[in-house]
């Protein structure tokens, strides 16, 4: 922790024998100024500006490595709704065509109780019974002769 203090602070381990040293002498004798001392911390602790970036840290994916490893979240976080909204896309998609099926197959079945009714109606006609029955010829019935009529009842 001394050795800190005193790479930081260089004159606080001189005594101040020299109150009028300026920066030109300090260089001069090998020791450098706490503005430099700062400037040469942060060049060897921050990364290199956007601007400083050369072709070749761009081709070599120097440039890229550094923007996903800044935005890792955000990646991910646009990865998974992409992967909700796909999902959501395919099952909608689904939903389309089972939807599109079954009012096919309603289409079907409502043309088939159609043809079934008008077969039904076609069959259950007088004029068809009439011929059914004379066809077979061992029926007793007839068509009458007489319109119908009312009875009434008393209570």
């Amino acid at each position: 922790m001394k050795e800190d203090e005193k790479t930081i602070d260089p004159q606080a381990a001189e005594p101040a024998a020299q109150p009028d040293a300026t920066p030109q002498e300090e260089k001069e004798e090998g020791q450098p100024t706490a503005l430099e001392q700062m400037r040469q911390q942060a060049r060897e602790s921050d990364d290199a500006p956007i601007g400083s970036l050369t072709l070749k840290q761009i081709v070599g994916g120097d440039y890229l490595l550094l923007l996903v490893r800044n935005h890792i979240w955000l990646i991910v976080l646009i990865v998974m709704i992409t992967t909700v909204y796909v999902g959501f896309r395919y099952q909608c998609q689904q939903d389309m065509i089972e939807i599109d099926r079954l009012e096919k197959e309603l289409t079907d079945a409502k043309y088939k109780a159609m043809s079934s009714s008008s077969n039904l109606t076609e069959l259950c006609r007088q004029s068809h019974v009439l011929q059914v029955l004379r066809a077979n010829q061992d029926s007793l019935l007839r068509i009458s002769d007489q319109p119908p009529y009312k009875i009434e009842v008393k209570e």
